[in-house]
């Protein structure tokens, strides 16, 4: 897998959206358990039908641990015989196929190849073409409702960031921009308040995502903290009017670019060391400091290179 779809898939499985993942994984686990005892039943629930083999007789209760948390299930119990779902099996990893279900949704919408490998990746047997072409289009709508509901209360502090990766273009893999944007509300609770693709960081396209925002309800912005984007920069300015903060991880990274790389180490941890005082003086004197001893190796650099 590469580096970018990495970045994305950590978003989804230890990001603030982790309860709206936990819902999505429940679903969609939920509905092949269901589809699966259909196939074993030779009918629907409920159904009527000459070609019935067994009925179903209730659920019982089991809590499926994955890493975006603990989601409910209720396995569907049959009248002759049991059923037991493959993908709960001990040491079987199941929950990264309905992950990256909900990444390709989030990035292009999701196609039936896709539902497909899920189904695979679960274990689960039976499931026709139309049943897996349903099953997409319901995730693919609970996913793009969650990204356009309404954006209720303050959120004093928006993170806005991007991640590169690779998505089906008129039948072209390319590169896409896929913009992220994170907030705290006023009770301290970390949310994605919002996501959206393009094919670059462009000025107007940073404008047309934060005035979506805007549109949903997002409010009482003070600082928003990012690289140092100029376009990303001016968009913050012309439509949410707060300040700007430089994000410390892209800052860090920018900073190690002109450290060697025996040396990059020992400049992170300097640099930490500004980071961790308790207010702004401490800080400017520390970062001081630490910019005092990086001169003279940095001087050193230049004068080999």
């Amino acid at each position: 897998m590469t580096e970018d779809k990495i970045a994305l898939r950590a978003l989804l499985e230890r990001g603030s959206d982790t309860t709206f993942l936990r819902e999505i994984i429940g679903f969609a686990a939920q509905r092949l358990m269901e589809l699966e005892t259909e196939g074993l039943c030779g009918a629907g629930h409920g159904e009527r039908s000459a070609d019935r083999r067994n009925q179903r007789n209730g659920y019982r209760d089991r809590d499926w641990e994955t890493r975006a948390g603990t989601v409910e299930l209720r396995i569907p119990k049959l009248r002759r015989g049991s059923y037991f779902p493959v993908f709960l099996e001990p040491r079987r990893l199941a929950e990264k196929a309905p992950t990256a279900v909900v990444q390709e949704a989030y990035v292009q919408g999701i196609s039936t190849r896709s539902v497909d490998d899920l189904v695979r990746a679960m274990g689960m047997e039976g499931i026709s073409k139309s049943q897996v072409s349903r099953l997409c289009a319901e995730i693919d709508e609970r996913v793009q409702t969650f990204l356009g509901r309404p954006i209720e209360g303050d959120w004093p502090y928006v993170w806005l960031d991007a991640t590169y990766v690779k998505a089906r273009r008129d039948h072209h893999i390319v590169s896409v921009a896929v913009i992220v944007a994170v907030g705290v509300n006023t009770d301290g609770r970390r949310e994605v308040l919002g996501m959206t693709v393009g094919h670059s960081e462009a000025e107007t396209f940073w404008v047309e995502f934060l005035r979506s925002l805007a549109r949903r309800g997002l409010r009482g912005v003070r600082p928003v903290i990012s690289d140092a984007h100029e376009g990303l920069k001016a968009a913050i300015t012309k439509v949410l009017g707060a300040t700007w903060q430089r994000c410390r991880i892209h800052f860090m990274r920018n900073a190690l670019a002109y450290a060697g790389k025996t040396q990059r180490r020992v400049v992170a941890a300097w640099i930490g060391t500004a980071f961790a005082q308790d207010d702004a003086a401490a800080a400017r004197k520390q970062w001081r400091d630490v910019a005092d001893q990086a001169r003279p190796r940095a001087q050193a650099r230049r004068s080999h290179g």
